[in-house]
């Protein structure tokens, strides 16, 4: 057998023809070989390199459906994500919107300097400016001041990374955090997540720049002792200063913590570890995830993981069960008990270990949205599964989605390759545009693009709101972009809210409404802008930024 053409395609496109010839040839040979020894590990990218999205799962619409508007109350609409998820009630003035970069910055460094138990940290990276020097004081001033103070005596510090992009050019994230990891060792853990896909000849073979297209650690936590920031926003400077994202402060949540600093310590345990000569090592007994058996990390890692997810699930089933009533995880009546009156579901996808979780309750987000509900989803990058756009040109409800202008995406300006992805979003857009118009949904469907000048913009997420209502009950916020890498390639982490609180539904009404303030609505003139102009080769290599970028 001759290698995959996905795997010819990926090969063309990073390296000259000649040389890609000489590889594929060198890979054909490979393939051949190792067939008929009984395979090949270099086969597993092929569903990586898959370009077609699997059909959604079909889930019954059961009474009391998000799409459903009854009197039943709230919980009725959304009681059913306890079947997928742990369900964590949380009184709704304890959580916060934060809105702006340097709010998420300064609360993040506040809560540093004041912990007492635990520093939980999960991102893509750690850049390497002033800005993330001074947050990596913070911890250094805080564990130096637990030595001192008995009061905190056994602060520990947990910082989970990307392998790939942490280790990207000679000062980076594991240079940055070096220091702490060899004054502090036993109250320092820093993991280094390395997806299972990058492996083999692919490892060898695509440069550094390119390498986390294949899969990242893309989870956002930022935990310090009972409280919590969830959030899009990486650990760099631009997302301290000028990248607009969302950010949600859960002030003492314990329960709500104490989930995400078992999730990110499950994460770490199946990941590199980082020593103080900067090697990295396995825990004992893990499987390596490039040098070990591909299926038998992936089974590994998802044991360790849904164990916290089953755990939290079973736990929370237990204890919030109504005696009398017959129904599982959530009552009606219970919600506003004591002043908790909202709930917390949290929302796990890592589909290169097997794990769905995310996307089986978006789908079901989309699928039951009913006629008048209204969705105001955001992406940075519009890139919407082909499951997740059969749910949204399908479904009743109204959606306004909003997503980067070419000025404002990330991506804007930068050399090469990379530099062609604003407009491969453009193309994106056009298309869908074209598709909503060609079923006469212009006016349920609405498509946005955020303008700030010297900003770029990378929200996600959605807010939901019930026939009548004028804020919204709902949000997802979190990591994933609704796309396909988010969906099939990276690890991701969010959070459904649902609330019942005045005060919060308020507060999320101003967030959706700031960010949509600063956008303008897409129109079929909106394509014939001379800086819309999109390039014949840039539509061609569309299908393959789709799925990597």
């Amino acid at each position: 057998m001759a290698a995959p053409m996905s795997w010819r395609r990926l090969v063309y496109s990073v390296y000259p023809p000649a040389i890609a010839g000489v590889f594929t040839r060198i890979s054909d040979r490979i393939f051949r070989a190792r067939d008929r020894r009984g395979g090949s590990s270099v086969l597993l990218l092929a569903p990586l390199l898959a370009e077609a999205d699997p059909a959604p799962r079909r889930v019954s619409r059961p009474a009391g459906s998000a799409g459903a508007q009854g009197t039943e109350g709230l919980c009725g609409h959304f009681r059913w994500m306890a079947e997928h998820v742990p369900a964590f009630r949380v009184p709704g003035t304890h959580i916060h919107i934060l809105t702006s970069p340097d709010q998420f910055y300064q609360t993040m460094k506040a809560r540093i300097k004041t912990a007492k138990r635990r520093v939980v940290m999960a991102s893509l990276y750690l850049g390497t400016g002033q800005l993330e020097q001074e947050l990596v004081d913070c911890m250094e001033d805080a564990l130096q001041r637990s030595q001192d103070n008995s009061d905190s005596p056994d602060l520990k510090v947990s910082v989970l990374l990307d392998y790939t992009r942490g280790s990207r050019g000679q000062i980076n994230s594991r240079t940055m955090l070096l220091p702490l990891l060899q004054r502090f060792t036993s109250q320092m853990r820093v993991s280094l997540y390395h997806t299972p896909d990058l492996r083999g000849l692919l490892r060898l073979l695509v440069p550094q720049r390119f390498n986390e297209t294949i899969g990242v650690q893309h989870i956002k936590v930022y935990l310090f002792d009972d409280s919590i920031i969830i959030s899009g926003a990486n650990l760099s400077d631009s997302y301290f200063t000028n990248r607009q994202d969302r950010y949600v402060l859960l002030e003492n949540c314990g329960e709500v913590a104490d989930f995400f600093a078992d999730l990110v310590e499950a994460v770490g345990d199946v990941s590199l570890q980082l020593q103080p000569d900067d090697s990295v090592t396995m825990l004992e007994g893990m499987v390596h995830p490039y040098k070990g058996n591909r299926q038998d990390f992936s089974t590994a890692a998802r044991k360790r993981i849904m164990q916290v997810v089953n755990t939290a699930q079973m736990r929370q089933q237990l204890t919030n069960r109504p005696e009398d009533s017959e129904d599982e995880g959530l009552s009606d009546g219970g919600l506003s008990d004591g002043g908790e009156d909202t709930w917390v579901f949290p929302l796990v996808q890592m589909k290169p270990l097997g794990i769905q979780v995310d996307e089986q309750v978006t789908q079901r987000l989309l699928k039951d949205a009913g006629p008048n509900s209204t969705v105001f989803l955001t992406s940075g990058y519009f890139n919407l599964t082909r499951a997740y756009m059969r749910l949204v040109l399908g479904a009743g409800a109204g959606y306004h989605i909003l997503t980067a202008s070419p000025e404002v995406n990330g991506f804007f300006g930068a050399k090469g390759v990379a530099g062609a992805i604003p407009a491969a979003y453009v193309h994106i857009a056009r298309q869908f545009y074209n598709q909503v118009c060609s079923l006469g949904q212009q006016e349920r469907i609405h498509l946005h693009e955020y303008h700030r000048p010297e900003w770029t913009f990378h929200a996600k997420g959605l807010w939901y709101y019930l026939q009548g209502k004028d804020r919204p009950c709902l949000t997802l916020i979190g990591s994933p972009n609704f796309g396909y890498r988010s969906v099939h390639r990276d690890l991701e982490a969010q959070i459904a809210i649902v609330t019942e609180n005045k005060a919060l539904q308020s507060q999320l009404q101003e967030e959706q409404e700031r960010l949509y303030q600063r956008s303008t609505e897409v129109s079929s003139s909106t394509f014939e802008q001379p800086d819309r102009h999109v390039k014949l080769w840039v539509k061609l290599v569309t299908p393959l930024i789709k799925n990597f970028f």
